[in-house]
Formats: C-alpha cells, sequence, structure tokens
C-alpha cells in the first residue's frame, strides 16, 4: 500500500513536471513573456506533489521502524490506518503552499517561463524548503539512526531468531529508501544552493530552468529505483514485456 502511494506520488510529480516544461517550451518556441492561466495553479500544484513524494517516503521509514520494533501493534500495519496516513499526507502537502498561494507570493518568472516563489530571502521561501526538503528528510534519517541502534541492541541480546530476522529485513527496506532520499537530496542539491544563494546575493538569471534540469534528473533516477526495489510492480512489468516479446517474434517469423 504505502509503495504503490510513493509510486503514485511520483507519477503525479512526472505530470507535473511535464507540464512545466511543456509550459516553458511553448512559450520559448512562441516568445511568449505572459503567463496563461493555469501557471500559478502548476507551480501550486508542483510545490505540492514534491511535499508529497517526500512525505510518502516518510510513511514507508514510519512503517518499516513500526513492524521491527513493535511487530505486535497491529494498528499501523492494518490497510485503514495505512489509508489513513496517506490522505493526511496527502493532505498536507496540498495544504502547506496556501501560505504562500494565498499571499500571491507564487508569481510568474518571465526568464524562466515559469511561476515560483521568487529566490530572496523571505519567510515562504524558508518555509517551503522546511517543508519539503528539511523535515521529511531529517524525520527519515533520525528513524533510520534508530533502527540501526534497535538491531544493534538486540544483536547483543539473547532473542528470537524470527525477532532478529525481521529488524534485520527491516532495516534493509529501510536503507532502500534512505537510497531514495539520498538521491533526492544529492540531485536537488543545486535548487538548494540557488534558495541558499539567493538569501545573500542575487541568482542566476536562468537559476529556475538550472534548478528544474537536476529535478527532472531526480525524478527518472527516482523512478528508476523504485523500479528496481518494488518487486511487484518490477514483476508486472517484466512480465508484460515478456509477453510482449513473445507476440513480436512469431510474428517476425
Amino acid at each position: 500500500m504505502l509503495n504503490a502511494n510513493s509510486c503514485l506520488a511520483v507519477f503525479v510529480m512526472g505530470i507535473s513536471v511535464l507540464s512545466f516544461n511543456t509550459f516553458t517550451l511553448q512559450n520559448d518556441l512562441k516568445q511568449i513573456e505572459y503567463q496563461d492561466s493555469l501557471c500559478v495553479l502548476r507551480g501550486y500544484i508542483g510545490y505540492s506533489v514534491c511535499a508529497i513524494v517526500n512525505y510518502s517516503f516518510v510513511l514507508q521509514a514510519l512503517f518499516q521502524y513500526m513492524t521491527a520494533v513493535y511487530p505486535h501493534y497491529l494498528f499501523y500495519q492494518s490497510v485503514r490506518s495505512q489509508i489513513l496516513l496517506i490522505i493526511i499526507a496527502w493532505i498536507i502537502g496540498f495544504t502547506y503552499p496556501l501560505e504562500f498561494l494565498l499571499r500571491d507570493e507564487i508569481i510568474f518568472n518571465v526568464d524562466n517561463q515559469i511561476c515560483q516563489i521568487p529566490m530572496k530571502l523571505s519567510f515562504s521561501i524558508t518555509y517551503m524548503s522546511f517543508c519539503i526538503f528539511i523535515i521529511p528528510i531529517l524525520v527519515i534519517m533520525f528513524i533510520y539512526i534508530k533502527l540501526i541502534l534497535y538491531v544493534k541492541k538486540i544483536s547483543k541480546r539473547v532473542v528470537s531468531v524470527n525477532i532478529l530476522f525481521r529488524a534485520q529485513r527491516e532495516l534493509k527496506m529501510i536503507r532502500r529508501t534512505v537510497i531514495l532520499v539520498a538521491i533526492l537530496s544529492t540531485i536537488c542539491a543545486p535548487y538548494q544552493t540557488l534558495i541558499i544563494i539567493s538569501l545573500f546575493t542575487e541568482p542566476p538569471k536562468y537559476h529556475f530552468r538550472i534548478a528544474y534540469v537536476f529535478l527532472d534528473l531526480s525524478l527518472l533516477c527516482v523512478i528508476i529505483v523504485l523500479f528496481q526495489f518494488t518487486d511487484p510492480v518490477k514483476t508486472s512489468i517484466m512480465k508484460r514485456i515478456r509477453r510482449l516479446s513473445n507476440m513480436i517474434i512469431p510474428t517476425i517469423s
């Protein structure tokens, strides 16, 4: 359920990024220097889905920690509770940008052909950075460290083999989540660097274009890693590819 939520969030983010790129390309080709009616909405959705993707990884990390440390607490493992937490995460994702949306801080940048919060020292840019990047990354790393300490602790005691195996398995799963977050953090670092630069001086003219090149790259990497780590999705897609190749080969023959 939580893996499916992450895949859905990344898919929606992909649509959002495609919408950004299509609008920018059209305006560049037609040399249009004004925004369309959906520009601000695209900016709002872009900020929302970025947060939703990162918080979907937080939910996965939390699930793996609870399964390893509190296996008898079945509340978090139930489908109903997972759906509830997913809904809450999506509500948070679509609610937090209202702070700068309602204050009309998502504005059109002519040079970059995009509607975003201006990169300058302001509460909104700091608030956005904390909500999208800093809080989810710190929470995931905190959970990861806690689980490492737990595995080390129980490995030194006489415990059931099943308990130790389950904890080690969940540690391996949460390590995959950390890899995803590390990819996002590393490739999105230029965006964060531009934000830091904007706190002290004027950012480069095409700063948003530069940032979104790295965002596109990070999204591609996340899709590849999700495909590799999500066994049901990987198995389903590989079956379809094999079925398609089996249909094509007789036709060619």
